[in-house]
């Protein structure tokens, strides 16, 4: 039995009237309602492959439902950004990616764990924990305006009273202290869109990839174009790291992973080699 979870609102509904045709090619399924849940109960219950046809929210459920079960995954990208399955390098164009799933070739890749006063959660493309976070938070508490503007209007108030954050870390044991404006974990290259935060990061050489950045307001403005190409990593205001384990304390925030609300630091980030099978 193939379980399935399907969001015809991503990507503001681009795909919505393609989403039937699309289970119809999948072939038999059990469609599920949203939530991983739903996902661990059918993976609990026997599920042959879970399928999550959406954008990146809606894959990060369902890794929580298969990490490190074998339980294979399928995604079909309906999003915005879809950055996991670009990241993990599967096809871009929903029938195509249907149509990979049907081919039934897996692979393991890896996650990242996350540990935490919130419990334990997965992730699969990138965790931020720094000026992003803030960003995030300050949007999702404004009512007005919709869409994109409130994102736009949340970066501008945070750069004004942009300040350097007071980090604890301990990677791969090791403690240091610093003060950063940026810091991004990752699994894959990029979030946001495209935004390739952490451009050598690499979801099968068993390590975590770490972006930080020390810059200030003016050094940050203009980094934030650079972001795209994944050139910011030549500024000397940018400073990257590997790890397999990294320990993050300090700032009163919540960190956010697949652009989805984490917890509050501290966490622990484990990349744990091979916890996704991935059907390509």
């Amino acid at each position: 039995m193939i379980a399935v979870v399907a969001n015809p609102t991503a990507g503001k509904g681009r795909h919505a009237a393609l989403l039937p045709a699309l289970l119809d090619q999948l072939g038999p399924h059990e469609l599920l309602p949203p939530g991983a849940d739903a996902l661990r109960a059918a993976v609990a219950g026997g599920a042959d492959a879970v399928v999550a046809m959406g954008g990146d929210g809606t894959v990060h459920a369902a890794l929580q439902a298969v990490a490190g079960t074998g339980v294979p995954l399928g995604i079909v990208p309906l999003g915005t950004g879809n950055d996991l399955s670009a990241g993990l390098g599967l096809p871009g164009d929903p029938r195509a990616a249907v149509a990979a799933i049907l081919a039934g070739r897996t692979r393991a890749v890896d996650l990242a764990r996350v540990d935490g006063a919130h419990g334990t959660s997965w992730f699969g493309s990138v965790l931020a924990a720094g000026f992003d976070a803030l960003v995030n938070e300050r949007a999702n508490r404004m009512r007005w305006p919709r869409g994109p503007r409130r994102y736009d209007l949340a970066i501008f108030a945070e750069m004004a009273r942009l300040r350097p954050l007071r980090y604890r870390l301990v990677v791969d044991g090791v403690p240091e202290e610093l003060d950063s404006v940026l810091l991004a974990v990752g699994n894959t290259v990029a979030y946001g869109g495209g935004m390739r935060i952490c451009p050598g990061a690499d979801p099968t050489d068993g390590l975590l990839d770490v972006t930080l950045g020390v810059a200030g307001r003016l050094a940050l403005a203009t980094l934030k174009p650079k972001v795209r190409t994944g050139a910011h990593v030549d500024h000397p205001g940018v400073r990257t790291l590997r790890a397999t384990t990294l320990e993050i304390a300090g700032p009163d925030l919540h960190c956010y992973a697949d652009g989805e609300r984490i917890g509050p630091l501290p966490v622990t980030v484990t990349c744990v080699p091979g916890a996704l099978t991935l059907l390509h």
